[in-house]
């Protein structure tokens, strides 16, 4: 195996038609010929090692890069600069430039992984060469990616599989994470961990109030707000906490623009793109409320009351609908979010994921939670006007019950409260804590086992080249190594076929659990043990589905889990609404003050009831109004004031706020005063002046010894010279140029 690779280009050859004439097959091979040329000179212009070989099916290349030792040391510097001007002068972070010259020496797989991204996919104007697959120049460019570390990967997911090392992971665990795949992922592990040791408090509360018979207990749902809000202010606290660690705090305002960022646009011209999106998301927002309200009302009208033929199947019909129409609706209006998002012109990575997290999630919630609103707002009416609907359902049929002798609706009011009553909100619960979760870990972790067997049986295991033949050695042999390097072409070829990962749906079924639990866990106190089993078995999941079922996430700098925390904080708040509106409506005492108790049965007692209802509807109506109003205004004083006690408890004192102003005073110290306005004198850097080389970086700085602790610690040093000897025969043979002339001769 090559330890020395960085990146994997993977560059389409022939275009996909099957259907194209011999001219512009010609035509077409010509043009990949050109911009292959292009790419390796771009490549071995920058001081990067490139090399091309087949890929895993026809029309398909592989261009294997890695960067030699003193390229990467001058990108270290480069970085140090950036962050030494943008970071710790500007803006007072942790990333001092003293902290940064001091790792200068030494990398992790990350770090390094990282910087050679970086540089390879920015744009000119930030130092980078323009590599990228949205980059117009580089069309035939499909994914740029890296690889895993199978010996990492092994060590890794052994160490998380047991249920001591789940609930033990620390800081030390974090951080192997980190110098393995970058802080976006780790943040999101320590989000995972400190989630799931949060949830043991309300998991013990709820299950001490599932057994103690009290169905939307006041007590229960006032400690499930006051646990919903202190975690969201927790963990605020919590990633400011990792990010001064990891030294990434800050980190957005070094970030890199995107290549598909066009330039010389006004900021108003993006919030105003972003404000004509929200009334084309509310239209999207609106078909899907209209389309799984109709699915409710007939579930709720039809499979609950319908006791006609085939009643027993009928009740399918609501999931078959769903299952065919909800799935193909997202998917759709994904595709037009993705779009509205690059129409908005983000600068920055992060603002462009932020604005599309949003938009996903606002519809991704309304089929989470529409149901469990929809239910119990439902109810409420359904329960006082039951003698309403099954006057209607069984005076519409008689017909129907005079020739078969059955009713094809319920027709007694009490039978029909009885079918209405609470027990199917803590159904709906069970459905998406129990069967839900289980159908998730099918989908994350056993499917793709068999989606890529059956791709393998109906392939047959060729990986044809790209003229049609067999992928056969090369009639020009190369001495020493073949079968490790033709393994190794193996395992690159099967990590181009996987997909890349993300990581909004790992994110997005967090916080759509946690919200089913801070908002409907007073139905079925239970959620929360249900969810803390799951998660427990979610980190080690999570782990190996990345390792097998992913390509390696190409490591990203992050401070925050960005817009899901807002998510949080909004779902916080609504939990103080629910939950109020809930044991208002359906504790035992307060359900029959409001009307939630079995109808009448005579039709005088009917008729009474029916006069009342209208006046008692208003009145439960203000009422829950007034509650929530006040709910609101409660959450608002709570979470200021958790936030004032968490911040002097967890933030003020800390090692880490120390860290961080003793980095900033030494900033502050050791560089001279900025100027601001006239006649005051301008700084001059205290970095060395730059080297006259084509790219904008410093000259590289001398380079110590390795030293044996650090290397111990898995961090790769930088030697003098470099790695790759210029004779090395696997950067000398290239497979890329001959593979398309093959083309172009038979085209």
């Amino acid at each position: 195996m090559r330890h020395d690779i960085d990146l994997v280009v993977v560059f389409r050859a022939s275009s996909p038609s099957i259907h194209i004439s011999k001219h512009k097959a010609r035509i077409d091979a010509q043009h990949a010929e050109d911009q292959y040329t292009r790419l390796l000179e771009t490549l071995r212009k920058a001081d990067l090692y490139a090399v091309g070989r087949r890929g895993e099916h026809q029309g398909q290349l592989i261009l294997l890069v890695s960067c030699s030792n003193q390229k990467l040391q001058e990108l270290l510097q480069r970085e140090w600069q950036a962050h030494y001007y943008h970071s710790d002068f500007l803006h007072g972070l942790s990333t001092s430039a003293s902290n940064v010259n001091q790792d200068q020496t030494t990398l992790n797989p990350a770090e390094r992984l990282r910087l050679v991204y970086t540089y390879v996919t920015a744009t000119p104007s930030d130092g980078g060469l323009g590599i990228h697959p949205h980059n117009d120049s580089w069309s035939r460019i499909e994914s740029i990616m890296a690889l895993h570390d199978p010996k990492f990967n092994d060590v890794w997911i052994r160490s998380v599989t047991t249920l001591a090392s789940v609930i033990n992971i620390g800081h030390d665990q974090l951080d192997i994470i980190r110098t393995q795949f970058g802080e976006a992922i780790a943040l999101y592990f320590a989000f995972l961990v400190s989630y799931t040791r949060a949830l043991f408090f309300i998991s013990v509360a709820g299950f001490a109030c599932y057994y103690s018979g009290k169905a939307y207990s006041f007590t229960y749902s006032s400690l499930l707000f006051l646990w919903s809000v202190v975690f969201v202010e927790y963990w605020r606290i919590r990633e400011r906490l990792h990010s001064v660690t990891w030294g990434c705090l800050g980190s957005d305002r070094v970030e890199q623009h995107l290549p598909s960022f066009a330039e010389g646009h006004p900021w108003w011209k993006r919030e105003l793109k972003i404000l004509v999106s929200v009334p084309i998301i509310a239209l999207f927002a609106s078909i899907l409320a209209v389309l799984l309200t109709a699915i409710f009302i007939f579930e709720a009208f039809v499979t609950t009351l319908y006791t006609g033929p085939g009643h027993e199947y009928i009740s399918f019909a609501p999931t078959v609908i769903f299952t065919a129409v909800i799935p193909q609706f997202l998917a759709i209006y994904r595709r037009y979010a993705r779009r509205l998002t690059q129409w908005e012109n983000h600068e920055h990575q992060s603002s462009f994921d932020a604005s599309l997290t949003t938009k996903s999630f606002v519809l991704s919630s309304i089929v989470s939670y529409l149901g469990m609103v929809l239910r119990p707002l439902s109810m409420f009416p359904l329960a006082r006007h039951s003698n309403t609907v099954s006057s209607l359902t069984s005076s519409g049929f008689d017909i129907a019950t005079e020739k078969s002798g059955r009713a094809l609706f319920v027709s007694d009011a009490n039978m029909a409260h009885a079918k209405l009553n609470r027990s199917r909100l803590q159904k709906e619960m069970f459905a998406y804590m129990v069967t839900n979760q289980a159908s998730n870990f099918f989908m994350e972790v056993g499917l793709p086992f068999l989606t890529r067997a059956f791709a393998s049986v109906r392939s047959g295991k060729r990986r044809p080249s790209l003229s049609g033949a067999s992928a056969v050695t090369p009639k020009k042999k190369r001495s020493g190594g073949a079968r490790d390097e033709r393994e190794f072409l193996e395992r690159v070829r099967r990590e181009v076929s996987l997909p890349q990962y993300g990581l909004f749906e790992d994110y997005d079924e967090m916080v759509t659990q946690f919200g089913y639990v801070a908002l409907w866990s007073t139905i079925w106190p239970l959620a929360p043990l249900m969810a803390l089993l799951n998660n427990v078995i979610e980190l080690p999941s999570d782990a190996f589905k990345i390792v097998t079922h992913f390509r390696h996430p190409l490591p990203t700098r992050t401070d925050t889990i960005g817009p899901w925390l807002d998510c949080l904080s909004y779902l916080a708040w609504l939990s103080a609404l629910t939950n109020s509106a809930l044991v208002y409506l359906f504790h035992p005492t307060a359900a029959a003050a409001v009307g939630l108790r079995a109808p009448l049965s005579t039709s005088a007692g009917a008729g009474a009831q029916h006069v009342a209802e209208r006046g008692q509807t208003r009145d439960v109506v203000v009422r829950a109004l007034f509650i929530a109003l006040a709910a609101s205004h409660g959450y608002i004083i709570l979470r200021a004031a958790v936030r004032h006690v968490l911040v002097r408890v967890l933030w003020i004192g800390s090692a880490e706020k120390a860290r961080m102003d003793d980095a900033t005073r030494e900033s502050v110290q050791s560089a001279p005063c900025l100027g601001v306005g006239p006649g005051l004198p301008v700084p001059v850097p205290v970095p060395a002046a730059p080297a006259p080389t084509s790219t904008p970086a410093l000259a590289p700085a001398p380079v110590p010894a390795p030293d044996p602790a650090r290397a111990a610690e898995g961090k790769v040093p930088l030697p003098a010279s470099p790695p790759l000897p210029p004779d090395d025969e696997f950067w000398q043979f290239d497979e890329g140029i001959d593979e398309i002339r093959k083309g172009i001769k038979e085209a």
